[in-house]
């Protein structure tokens, strides 16, 4: 890879069957095991990235089965390589093409990026930046994983702003003249995959599209800002890329910084996505409430802000909507321009989280998943309002990072599904 925060590097892709191998990000479905269970019943005896991943909703399962799991799939990862299951493409980035199950067409740019230019700490100053609050305690699952893990696979999604589609619109248009890589259905109906190797003209694009992007002036008249320049922001994956960056550090601390230099670990496969694209939805990630009472959460709300009141919000307000069983609720709350609902929402759950260990939370894509889940007894389902995919960028750069969990890129079945792999050990 050149010198360059963004590029090509050696991609690995399995030769099998490619429906039967794709599968979701791990962090999908989490309160929804029937999906998984029907995944594994399509994976059972073949190959497939599901035997390479832990899907989260097996986490509260406890220590000794996640264990296992982890250990599992370090071992599945080193018999897919004995096998030789994988073809490689050196110094390569792939055009993706991906149809959703709508029938839109979503497209990136998978390639990869240098770790060294990514910081995921809320006062980062650096190319590549979260977008929300990583939660620490989230990273070192990921981190026992990567650990013992030969290979890597994204479910990573970065952000551009390109507002004048420049550079992944342009390599589409011509992408009948590429090499076609692989074309399959993915699995649960969830939409069509291809991919296409870039050329060098398609290559030379991208580099000349990070140069301009990260051009300090260029940056300042975008934004009107003199801080440092942010190009690319992380859409999904933040935890898995976080804990590919705290093993980077591990490794560059246990090997020196010279060889850690040219070490695989100070790179991470990701997809690049351009934040206008039609395709691309942004949708808020709701709340779900375990095993609290529906009064006492909206009473501890109204103590701890007593500005909220019940009905809907007036001009100036922001609202959020509460439904436990077939009781609905709303509150609202005078808020300043451009305040989202979650930024004040959030840190009041955290504050309840924390006075009441009997109750818990989950993080819901999708308005009739969490209205349906919020119909079930003991649950309180919350949604509210989120950010227009426009004022992302402008908001990291003045506001800085977004709270955890503040929205999700489309429905569920819309996000990225593991495929390529590469190695990150040497």
């Amino acid at each position: 890879m050149e010198n360059c925060f963004f590029g090509g590097g050696t991609i690995l892709l399995p030769q099998c069957d490619l429906t039967r191998f794709a599968t979701i990000a791990c962090d999908q479905y989490t309160s929804e095991p029937a999906y998984w269970a029907e995944t594994e019943a399509i994976a059972a005896g073949v190959p497939s990235a599901l035997h390479m991943v832990l899907p989260e909703v097996y986490l509260p399962e406890g220590e000794e089965s996640v264990s296992a799991r982890i250990e599992c799939i370090g071992q599945t990862m080193r018999n897919y390589l004995e096998e030789g299951l994988f073809a490689e493409y050196p110094d390569a980035c792939v055009l993706v093409e991906r149809r959703l199950r709508d029938g839109r067409t979503r497209y990136g740019l998978l390639g990869l990026i240098d770790l060294e230019q990514y910081d995921y700490h809320a006062e980062a100053g650096s190319y590549i930046r979260a977008t929300e609050e990583t939660v620490l305690s989230r990273i070192p699952a990921r981190v026992r994983i990567r650990q013992g893990a030969p290979l890597e696979m994204p479910h990573l999604m970065l952000l551009a702003d390109d507002r004048e589609h420049e550079l992944i619109e342009v390599i589409a248009a011509g992408r009948e003249n590429l090499t076609k890589l692989y074309d399959f259905d993915l699995m649960h109906e969830s939409g069509h995959l291809t991919g296409y190797l870039l050329d060098e003209a398609a290559m030379e694009l991208v580099r000349g599209c990070m140069a301009k992007w990260s051009d300090p002036d260029y940056f300042r008249r975008k934004y009107r800002s003199t801080a440092h320049p942010l190009v690319l922001a992380v859409g999904d994956g933040n935890h898995s890329l976080a804990a590919a960056k705290e093993c980077y550090e591990q490794v560059k601390a246990a090997i020196g910084p010279e060889r850690a230099a040219i070490h695989p670990a100070r790179y991470a496969l990701a997809e690049l996505v351009n934040i206008h694209d039609p395709a691309l939805d942004f949708e808020p990630i709701y709340r779900l409430i375990r095993g609290a009472e529906l009064d006492d959460l909206l009473n501890y709300l109204r103590a701890k802000e007593p500005a909220f009141h019940g009905g809907m919000s007036r001009q100036g307000e922001i609202s959020l909507y509460f439904q436990s069983e077939l009781e609905r609720r709303t509150l609202s709350i005078p808020a300043e321009a451009g305040l989202l609902p979650v930024q004040i929402l959030q840190p009041l759950l955290d504050a309840y989280l924390a006075e009441h260990p009997e109750v818990s939370i989950d993080y819901i894509h999708g308005l009739e998943t969490v209205r349906s889940l919020g119909r079930e007894p003991g649950c309180i389902a919350i949604s509210f309002n989120g950010i227009a995919k426009e004022q992302l960028f402008g908001a990291i750069v003045h506001g800085g990072v977004l709270p955890r969990k503040t929205f999700s890129m489309g429905h569920a079945e819309d996000k990225r599904f593991y495929l390529e792999c590469r190695k990150v050990v040497e």
